[in-house]
């Protein structure tokens, strides 16, 4: 564990390769709040606010490994039906670092869950499966073990997401982890049933506490308990490794030739615990790709844990919130004002509104930090009682400014905002304009340097209309950094 630097490695998290192996889902998620009772029958009336549809089940561990930055090579079947154009569609528009594999099967349907979740208080008011759990027929298992002989060369680790609809037989698994074994690649399984003999020989298998209590026959109850159960179950599986999740209580991790090591969990407030598991696995996966080891891939898992069950949904982690989640509370300070997804905005804006605080907004490239960004920065920090800079991301940079910008990538970029006193929140965006971003953020104040015209401020109509004001700070003169650079450039040129 010690020879392990996250501050460092986690930067390698980019260079991997994960494949992908599972039940497929469609997730959709009614959001709305309940405040009747229906007239036609004792049930509860949900009036839905908005709607989301994600790609679930295995799919999920392919997103989170996206989500890190990684490539998932993603193998799994969809029915010939709208629910699985739906997912191809998905992954197509919506799933950056996702290679996919699907094989159509037309005797099944695409596994589709709508869950009815009441808006105010996070809470899962009903669900509705549709689904056919039964193996696959010849065909399609032939195809799901071709597909995964071709691109295994290509992938540091495996995963196999197990939700017993049928895409896992016998044959598909033993197939996988016996090439795998061949070719020196790790193995994780999210397993299902209680029979887990048939995932012999995997690397690393990561049961909660109860799916390791039934596939052991064993308490799992006491620290003692789930070591022993744990230790059973890597000596008859023949696996390196066994990892017990067990929600509040953190992680157990038990090796057949080491001491285990138990990971309290973080101490966040749960939201939604849905996928939680995809996560952990994904992280673990893409972590053991990197020949990161087994103890420092359950350290990265849990911190990644704590991070998806603060937000609502089936949800993703990504390189930068894990980084800031694990790394030590002196250096990850910075990046607990920096905000990639835009999700969690309404969380901190709510609770600054609720004590009556009057939110600021200025936005920019902020490429290299001059005297004419600090004074903007600490005058529209006073103008206000708590301040969010809205930063251009890379993309966002090139197409403005040309593809020798920016000087920095946006991470370090956010960093520097981050560590200034006068900022209290960095959100970065991807659009050529903080139009979006604005609507979504809805400040009282809207600053911007005094080398624009009122006229010319993005999101003037909006703050107005709401009764805000917008403020422009007199420019320091001289000070760009368009100038720095071509100073630079000239200098080095002499």
């Amino acid at each position: 564990m010690a020879t392990f630097n996250f501050e460092k490695r986690l930067s390698e998290l980019g260079d991997q390769t994960v494949l992908c192996i599972g039940d497929l889902m469609l997730d959709e998620f009614l959001y709305g709040d309940v405040a009747r009772i229906s007239p036609e029958a004792p049930a509860p009336v949900i009036a839905v606010r908005r709607q989301e549809t994600v790609i679930g089940g295995a799919g999920n561990v392919a997103r989170n490994v996206g989500s890190l930055g990684a490539t998932c090579i993603f193998i799994g079947v969809v029915g010939d039906d709208e629910a699985g154009r739906s997912i191809a569609g998905a992954f197509a528009q919506f799933a950056p670092g996702i290679e996919p594999h699907l094989v159509v099967d037309p005797s099944r349907p695409t596994t589709r869950k709508v869950r009815f979740v009441s808006e105010h208080h996070s809470t899962h008011l009903l669900r509705a499966d549709w689904e056919l759990a039964r193996p696959l027929d010849p065909q399609a298992e032939a195809a799901i073990i071709d597909a995964a002989m071709a691109v295994l060369p290509r992938a540091g680790a495996v995963v196999l997401s197990d939700y017993a609809k049928g895409v896992l037989t016998q044959r598909v698994i033993r197939a996988v982890i016996e090439a795998a074994r061949e070719q020196g690649k790790p193995v994780v399984v999210d397993p299902k049933g209680t029979d887990f003999s048939v995932y012999r020989g995997a690397t690393l298998v990561t049961p909660n506490r109860k799916e390791l209590a039934d596939a052991t026959r064993r308490q799992a109850t006491s620290d003692a308990d789930i070591v022993a159960a744990a230790l059973d179950l890597a000596n008859a599986v023949e696996s390196e490794a066994v990892l017990v999740t067990r929600s509040e209580d953190g992680m157990t991790l038990v090796t057949r030739d080491g001491a285990p090591v138990h990971v309290p969990a973080y101490p966040v407030k749960v939201r939604d615990v849905s996928g939680a598991g995809d996560t952990v696995v994904a992280v673990l996966a893409t972590l053991l790709a990197m020949d990161a080891g087994f103890e420092p891939a359950m350290r990265a898992a849990n911190a990644a844990a704590s991070v998806v069950v603060g937000k609502r949904g089936t949800a993703m982690v990504t390189a930068a919130e894990l980084r800031a989640r694990i790394l030590p509370a002196a250096t990850r300070a910075p990046e607990e004002k920096i905000v990639f997804d835009w999700s969690v905005l309404d969380e901190r804006l709510a609770e600054w509104r609720r004590h009556g605080l009057r939110v600021g907004f200025t936005n920019g490239v902020f490429d290299l930090i001059h005297p004419g960004h600090i004074k903007v920065l600490a005058e529209a920090r006073a103008a206000c009682d708590r301040l969010v800079v809205g930063l251009n991301s890379d993309a966002s940079v090139k197409r403005l400014k040309g593809d020798e910008r920016p000087i920095q990538p946006q991470q370090a970029r956010a960093e520097v905002l981050a560590a200034l006193e006068a900022v209290d929140l960095v959100v970065v965006f991807e659009q050529d304009t903080p139009l979006e971003l604005i609507k979504a953020i809805r400040p009282t104040v809207l600053v911007k340097g005094g080398d624009y015209r009122i006229d010319q401020v993005v999101g003037r109509e909006i703050v107005e209309a709401e009764g805000g004001e917008v403020i422009l700070i007199e420019v320091v003169p001289g000070q760009s950094t368009t100038r720095i650079v071509a100073r630079s450039r000239s200098a080095a040129a002499r």
